[in-house]
C-alpha cells in the first residue's frame, strides 16, 4: 500500500463532503471507496467507484480520516492528476464526475465532465 497525494488524485470539497456523508451510513467493515477503470467510454476507459472491504499491496490510498479513497496501480496510471467532484444539479441527477481526465486519443472531450456528456 502506498500513500497518494494531491498530484496523484484530488477530491473537491463537494466530493469530500458527499464521501463523509456516505461513510456515516455504511458498515464499519468497509475500508474505503475503490476507484476503478473499465474498458469503454469516450477515451476507451471509463471510471467508476465502489465500496471496498480490502486494501491490497498494489493499492494507493488517499486518507481523509473519515474514509479512504483506494486506487490500484493500473488504474492510477489513467487517473494521475484527475479531480473527482460531486455535482448536484438539483434535478435528481447528483453524481460524482471525473475532471481533467487525460486525453488518450479520440472520443469526446467532455465525457464525464461537469459541463456535459458525450455528443
Amino acid at each position: 500500500m502506498a500513500h497518494l497525494n494531491d498530484t496523484d488524485l484530488t477530491l473537491t470539497g463537494a466530493a469530500q463532503g458527499k464521501m463523509s456523508e456516505l461513510f456515516a451510513d455504511i458498515d464499519d467493515g468497509i475500508a474505503g471507496v475503490r476507484v476503478y477503470a473499465a474498458p469503454g467510454g469516450c477515451s476507451d476507459v471509463s471510471f467508476g467507484m465502489t465500496f471496498t472491504d480490502a486494501i491490497n499491496d498494489n493499492d494507493g490510498v488517499l486518507d481523509f480520516g473519515d474514509y479512504k479513497v483506494v486506487v490500484d496501480d493500473g488504474t492510477l496510471s489513467y487517473l494521475r492528476g484527475v479531480e473527482i467532484d460531486f455535482v448536484d444539479r438539483g434535478d435528481g441527477q447528483a453524481t460524482f464526475v471525473f475532471n481533467n481526465l487525460p486525453a488518450t486519443g479520440g472520443g469526446c472531450g467532455t465525457c464525464g465532465s461537469s459541463s456535459g456528456g458525450c455528443s
